[in-house]
């Protein structure tokens, strides 16, 4: 969890193209990721008790299954995104590949499966919680994305859906 957050929030950025980051926001993202954190991280440390065998337990590793392909659609379609522009270019281009091919939001829906994969791995409501307005915050940036992609580009796939292959 730690390095995700370190990740996101002192790399990431750095290999990002286009339009400047406001600063604004970096401190605001900075400052809610210390918070979840420390409230996911506290609640695991003093609060959350699991049998000896948890590691075995099917919400266990069917959690950390699902965590793990939700980080490996996330970092691909971060990759995908990073690559849309070149050096200086500010320009929408419609992303190709990956889950993209399905769903303008594939990044999102990486993010999302991550987190719900996290909170069953960890069978807590903090975590439960995180992923349910996880999935509030970004399910409705994932629909705006993808009506603003309908609305801007002409030969845009209108099989794609917005944030849930084949369904939303």
């Amino acid at each position: 969890l730690c390095f995700l957050i370190y990740l996101r929030t002192f790399i990431y950025p750095f290999f990002t193209r286009g339009r400047p980051f406001p600063l604004q926001l970096l401190f605001f993202g900075t400052l809610f990721c210390i918070y979840n954190g420390f409230l996911q991280g506290y609640y695991l440390i003093y609060c959350a008790e699991y049998p000896s065998d948890w590691c075995t337990d099917i919400r266990f590793t069917s959690g950390l299954l699902l965590f793990l392909l939700g980080m490996g659609i996330n970092i691909h379609s971060d990759l995908l995104l990073r690559q849309l522009r070149k050096p200086g270019e500010v320009t929408y281009k419609i992303p190709q590949g990956g889950l993209f091919t399905y769903v303008s939001g594939a990044n999102y829906f990486g993010e999302i499966v991550e987190w719900f994969g996290f909170a069953i791995a960890t069978w807590s409501l903090p975590a439960f919680a995180f992923a349910f307005f996880t999935l509030c915050c970004i399910g409705p940036r994932a629909y705006h994305h993808h009506r603003f992609y309908l609305k801007t580009f002409t030969d845009y796939p209108k099989s794609r859906k917005a944030l849930i292959p084949f369904v939303f």
